[in-house]
């Protein structure tokens, strides 16, 4: 484990609230760096400086440590991009919402991970846990691709199956980048992704462009 998670937190005296915060913080970067079903409730523990029957006194059981984190990442995540619903315009849409994904996982790229956990049993509740928000977040990716396409005249369902998987495998992809390189600000993740999108479409069209008189 790294971060916050390598040093022992220090609880003693720690009010049950800011506790619960830090067993939280250090959870979801276990459960995110390693995954649901390979994540250790024993580095959890040792990480926090706490033993195993507090954690099963605040949250319950492993699972619904899990959950907790999962709930706190979600709403937070799910909130951040329904208020960027609010822009004006499919493209200007895009870019709020991908900012607002930015900055909702500033210092926190796990929570992401959390949510779209592949080591999450099918069937199982911890799936349809985290289940939930994705379905939150792929009903409004949903509908941003196909305001996209709308505007491009596109209305071929399975462009949009494709486009909304390109979308999300895009911000994953992302997302997991700059858990590799922490020193970029969510506003430099906004801007560095516009400008390689900008490059890349510029490109395209040069590309498939008639050749320029001379």
């Amino acid at each position: 484990m790294t971060g916050a998670a390598a040093s022992r937190a220090g609880t003693k005296g720690v009010p049950r609230e800011q506790r619960e915060q830090q067993l939280l913080d250090i959870a979801t970067l276990e459960f995110g760096n390693r995954g649901y079903v390979n994540a250790s409730l024993a580095e959890i523990v040792s990480a926090a400086g706490v033993s195993k029957p507090l954690v099963y006194a605040y949250f319950g059981s492993r699972d619904e440590l899990h959950a907790a984190c999962v709930h706190r990442a979600g709403k937070a995540l799910v909130a951040a991009v329904a208020e960027a619903q609010a822009a004006q315009g499919a493209h200007g849409k895009a870019l709020a919402t991908l900012t607002a994904i930015f900055r909702a996982l500033d210092g926190r790229t796990q929570n992401w991970r959390i949510i779209y956990d592949s080591t999450l049993p099918r069937p199982g509740a911890a799936f349809e846990t985290a289940r939930h928000y994705q379905d939150a977040l792929n009903t409004m990716g949903s509908a941003g691709v196909a305001e996209i396409l709308a505007d491009a005249g596109i209305l071929s369902p399975d462009d949009h199956s494709l486009l909304l998987t390109l979308w999300f495998s895009i911000v994953s992809t992302t997302v997991s980048w700059w858990g590799d390189h922490p020193e970029n600000t969510p506003e430099d993740m906004t801007d560095r992704c516009v400008r390689l999108f900008t490059a890349v479409s510029t490109g395209h069209a040069r590309a498939g462009a008639p050749p320029r008189s001379r």
